[in-house]
């Protein structure tokens, strides 16, 4: 079976990626490519992708990567309807009841005045001697 996915490229800390047709049990690091389709640059997020030879593969049954179904819908490419698209992750939360949106909502606090006491004299002693 054939698969379109990802295959590396680029020096270290700067990946590039080719969008290419491989036997489905060949390592994509392997170099046995059945067709290059195109490219894709996750730095700048741009994919150039050869659109005839994509709806070539898909229409002969090459099953594409998640990331790459990911790719043909941002070029608009048509997917036959058997192609599995991965469904939207949903980030877990350790302690959701910590979160300030989930804490009960405060009154805000009005300034309090403040208290005008009037001092009272002190007792004015006195001394008689």
């Amino acid at each position: 079976m054939l698969a379109i996915r990802l295959q590396r490229t680029g020096r270290k800390g700067h990946a590039m990626f080719r969008v290419v047709v491989q036997d489905s049990h060949v390592t994509p690091s392997s170099g046995k490519v059945v067709a290059a389709l195109g490219s894709y640059d996750p730095h700048t997020k741009t994919a150039t992708i050869v659109k005839d030879k994509a709806s070539f593969y898909l229409e002969h049954g090459a099953q594409p990567s998640p990331r790459v179904v990911r790719l043909f819908e941002q070029e608009s490419i048509a997917l036959p309807a058997w192609v599995l698209k991965a469904a939207e992750k949903q980030g877990k939360l350790r302690n959701p009841e910590k979160l300030r949106r989930n804490q009960p909502k405060e009154e805000p606090v009005a300034e309090a005045e403040p208290e005008t006491t009037a001092e009272e004299p002190a007792a004015e002693t006195t001394e008689e001697a």
